[in-house]
């Protein structure tokens, strides 16, 4: 994300009528505008096996996937993102034309500069929607999944999935989200992907 060069705090209504005259997405945190960046390959291809899985799944059972660009609100009043992948089984979404602000899960593809962000401040600004149940974080270079869920309890436990915890070639590990009943072999998410090795990672990291 970058921050827009407006020097003025917006209102929620003003960023909304605003952003729709803009050529690209901007975020909305505490009345400033954030423009959103374009992300690798990789990254794209993560999101998209996701959501076709998903897609695929819920199929018929009255929910919708989004990707990135589809906003989710926090509230009427902000905060307003682009996650890279969300559901909705919601009644109240069903007719939404520009926001969705009752998703029940939401992914974000994890990149170098933004990976603090989406641990940090977004999953707060996230943990305010009632209706989420499940935060989920996709590492783009290795195979890791983190699964932040809510309990019964109200709090959110976290579950993570990496290639190297499973026991056997056969058995691949499998991923889970309980919000909507799904689970794929992990090795889906990153249909597509070639990883680098470490040493190039470093150096285009520079």
């Amino acid at each position: 994300m970058i921050a827009s060069p407006k020097s003025q705090p917006m209102a929620p209504q003003e960023y909304l009528e605003w952003e729709e005259q803009q050529p690209i997405k901007y975020e909305y945190i505490n009345g400033e505008v954030f423009a959103m960046t374009g992300g690798t390959l990789p990254h794209n291809s993560i999101a998209l096996n996701l959501a076709s899985a998903l897609k695929t799944h819920l199929r018929g059972k009255g929910c919708k996937v989004f990707m990135a660009d589809a906003k989710v609100g926090v509230s009427e009043k902000g905060s307003y993102h682009y996650p890279d992948v969300m559901v909705t089984c919601d009644l109240r979404d069903q007719t939404a034309r520009q926001i969705v602000y009752y998703p029940c899960l939401i992914a974000e593809v994890l990149s170098p500069g933004t990976e603090g962000y989406d641990r940090g401040d977004k999953f707060k600004h996230y943990r305010r929607i009632k209706t989420l149940k499940e935060y989920v974080l996709i590492d783009a270079e290795t195979m890791s999944v983190e699964c932040y869920r809510l309990n019964e309890r109200g709090k959110w436990e976290l579950t993570a999935y990496s290639i190297e915890e499973a026991t056997t070639q056969e058995a691949e590990l499998e991923v889970e989200f309980t919000s909507v009943d799904f689970h794929c072999p992990i090795s889906l998410l990153y249909e597509d992907v070639e990883f680098l090795p470490n040493n190039e990672q470093l150096a285009e990291g520079q």
